[in-house]
């Protein structure tokens, strides 16, 4: 018990010692400059930002990316073109015949202004047809963000670099589904 306490005082001291050190780094510069340059200089000091990944692509110029959803599992691959939908060997219209589903699809690029600039190839398997449209919509967002790292804070913000992790809840025993109870019977 002590030695807990024992620790939690150097916490206390340790958090004091560097909130104090900065102050103590920051009386120096504020200083007045030597010359007009220099505070301008002091002035227009870039900020630190957070580093970009780098970009991730295969000796065919492609990036490669995997998606999930529900079961469906997508394997994307992207690279620059016409803007063609390739999903198991046939055409986006094909295989997603219902507008909303191509419309998830496209979601990535209409938010990064990247209509028709890539190609996209995918095979995708598990699932129905909801479950894969969201696979390769993560897929594609996955595979977007490798090939241009500089739009992963778009498309991070959108919400689809998060897999869905939303699935059929499994069947309890001693109940006719997941939840619901068999039928009551008085008699």
């Amino acid at each position: 018990m002590s030695d807990n306490r024992q620790s939690l005082a150097d916490l206390g001291n340790l958090t004091k010692q560097a909130a104090e050190a900065p102050a103590q780094t920051a009386q120096p510069e504020s200083a007045a400059p030597a010359s007009a340059d220099a505070a301008t200089e002091a002035v227009v000091a870039p900020q630190p930002t957070t580093p970009l990944r780098e970009q991730q692509i295969d000796k065919q110029g492609r990036a490669y990316a995997t998606g999930r959803r529900k079961d469906a599992v997508a394997r994307v691959w992207l690279k620059p073109g016409s803007g063609k939908i390739t999903v198991n060997g046939r055409d986006q219209e094909t295989y997603f015949a219902r507008p909303t589903l191509r419309l998830v699809i496209n979601q990535v690029f209409d938010i990064t202004d990247r209509r028709e600039q890539y190609d996209v190839v995918c095979t995708v398997k598990g699932g129905g047809l909801s479950g894969q449209a969201g696979a390769v919509k993560h897929g594609i967002s996955q595979a977007l963000t490798r090939y241009e790292p500089a739009l992963r804070g778009p498309v991070k913000a959108a919400g689809f670099l998060t897999r869905d992790s939303r699935a059929v809840e499994r069947k309890k025993y001693g109940r006719a589904k997941a939840r619901r109870s068999f039928q009551f019977s008085k008699r």
